[in-house]
């Protein structure tokens, strides 16, 4: 896409709307660095609306190339009013910033712009500026982009497609880094900052979609973690995917000790067990076994539940044969396939 020239475009400017989805932020992040550092436009229009010069775009962008690399804001902010000074002349730049695609930074055809610095590929903008924010470790911005994200595209692909590439992006950085020899470990906070309110967004959507909008109803789907496993993501996902089709849902969370995982089976009349392992060390095949077996309801009248084993750990410990009442899932689309299925197989639980 051709570039704008300046004599093509308005006199009086970007709005910060404008900008921010050039440059992949909120505007409530370019509100909050004006406010915090004195960092906005020069001029507004009838002395009210804000509009930004070809000048201030190009502050804003240097602004977000050196907050993306770690410089803190405030120091940011002044190294990007000096250089904006001294790279322009009387009348500014020649022409504005390209408009962002979802082009690889660096990718040929692709003009330069702030990056996140991870290795991301061919992904959504809004992943692109997530990523940006959460090496910025710029907690509000992050929580913004994941709310809209979630909000606009539903849980399942808000997780594929802007979620995920982020999360992969930061891990493969960080292993880099590390083999490198670099300091891989500044990339550890950004995956726990990007993890942690990633989960938050997926509880408070399937909290909202489970009251006004669709009730859960029927059996609701047991999900649990086992026995020193922590990563309770995955389930977070499927669990707001759940929620978002009316299906109730039964969240034990990381950990689960064994026993404690076989009394709630027991206790309650569920769809499905789903049970995750991230590792091998954690996909205990017996517990899974154990649970498969475990009968509920009256006596005389007991029945069991299928359980699902999702998650890359089971791969490590199990061959291709399933054995009886557990069934191997793949994918989130996989594990939602099944689990539509039992529900209208048993639909009076």
């Amino acid at each position: 896409m051709a570039t704008p020239q300046r004599d093509e475009l308005p006199v009086a400017g970007l709005t910060t709307g404008q900008l921010a989805r050039l440059l992949g932020v909120s505007p409530t992040t370019l509100r909050s660095w004006d406010r915090r550092y004195g960092f906005g436009p020069a001029s507004r229009a009838d002395g009210r609306h804000r509009r930004w010069s070809p000048d201030d775009v190009a502050m804003a962008r240097e602004m977000c190339r050196l907050t993306a690399t770690g410089t803190p804001p405030a120091e940011a902010a002044r190294t990007a009013r000096l250089r904006a000074r001294g790279s322009a002349g009387p009348d500014g730049p020649d022409e504005w910033p390209p408009v962002l695609s979802d082009r690889a930074d660096g990718a040929e055809g692709t003009a330069p712009r702030a990056g996140s610095g991870l290795p991301l590929g061919r992904v959504r903008s809004e992943c692109r500026g997530l990523a940006r924010a959460a090496v910025r470790l710029d907690a509000e911005e992050v929580r913004e982009l994941l709310r809209r994200a979630v909000a606009h595209h539903g849980p399942a692909v808000a997780w594929e497609e802007v979620m995920s590439p982020a999360l992969q992006a930061v891990g493969r950085k960080w292993q880099s880094s590390g083999e490198r020899g670099e300091q891989g470990e500044q990339y550890v906070e950004v995956e726990h900052l990007l993890s942690w309110h990633i989960s938050a967004a997926l509880r408070h959507y399937y909290l909202d979609a489970t009251r006004p909008r669709r009730a859960a109803t029927g059996a609701p789907v047991l999900l649990s973690c086992l026995p020193g496993e922590q990563h309770t993501l995955p389930l977070d996902v499927l669990t707001a995917v759940l929620g978002d089709e009316g299906q109730a849902v039964l969240m034990l969370g990381g950990s689960v000790p064994a026993d404690a995982l076989i009394i709630a089976v027991r206790r309650v009349a569920s769809l499905a067990v789903v049970l995750w392992a991230q590792t091998g060390d954690t996909a205990d095949l017996a517990l899974a076994r154990r649970v498969a077996g475990a009968r509920w309801g009256v006596r005389g009248a007991r029945t069991q539940t299928p359980v699902l084993l999702c998650g890359p750990g089971w791969h490590q410990v199990t061959d291709a044969a399933e054995p009886p009442g557990l069934t191997y899932v793949t994918s989130l689309h996989d594990a939602v396939r099944t689990l539509t299925g039992l529900r209208r197989e048993h639909p009076s639980r």
